[in-house]
């Protein structure tokens, strides 16, 4: 019982990971813990509209620990382009550390579980990954583009980031956002970037 309790609050310290978006009506920026809960939330909402069969505990499984490695290695903004490998890498060994605090390997299922989110190749991790990559866009366009225009990020940067892995997990929410993301940049809701 010690290891799981020890396990549960490690992992409370991803409610100390802070991400480069606010929360509607918020000064503060959210926290890693409040996107996690937000799309696993998302993704069982949207389930009707996943591109193929998923199942849907499998989904919000992954959603929950895909962002564990940010216990050790903080966030990066999904819009960066560069350092993915050495990043990901980073995180693999952190969620290794943080999984193995579970007794009898029994974190080992949940390694796999991030693997298969990071490897995006199953019709479960395909909508997962277009799920999350959704959510930091809503949260911008329902925010007038406050990360993009703080981080200069420009509105190509963006839909090169997202477009493909949302269009392949959830293509009703690709044409949803794609257009919204049109809106935006007539608005002027990017950075100056035009990258």
């Amino acid at each position: 019982m010690q290891e799981i309790v020890d396990f549960i609050l490690e992992l409370d310290k991803l409610k100390a990971v802070t991400r480069k978006v606010r929360p509607l009506g918020l000064d503060r920026y959210e926290n890693s813990a409040e996107h996690s809960w937000q799309i696993a939330m998302f993704a069982s909402a949207l389930l009707p509209y996943a591109e193929g069969e998923v199942d849907i505990h499998r989904v919000t499984s992954m959603l929950l620990v895909h962002d564990i490695g940010e216990i050790d290695t903080g966030d990066t903004m999904v819009f960066v382009e560069e350092g993915w490998e050495e990043r990901k890498a980073a995180e693999l060994a952190a969620v290794s550390r943080i999984f193995a605090l579970l007794p009898d390997a029994g974190g080992n299922a949940f390694v796999e579980l991030w693997r298969e989110f990071e490897d995006g190749f199953t019709a479960d991790s395909r909508f997962a990954h277009a799920v999350d990559r959704a959510m930091p866009v809503l949260l911008n366009l329902s925010n007038n583009g406050q990360s993009w225009r703080e981080n200069n990020i420009g509105y190509d940067r963006v839909v090169r980031r997202i477009a493909p892995e949302i269009n392949a997990g959830c293509p009703a929410l690709w044409t949803y956002i794609e257009a919204r993301l049109q809106q935006a940049r007539s608005d002027g809701w990017f950075g100056a970037s035009s990258q």
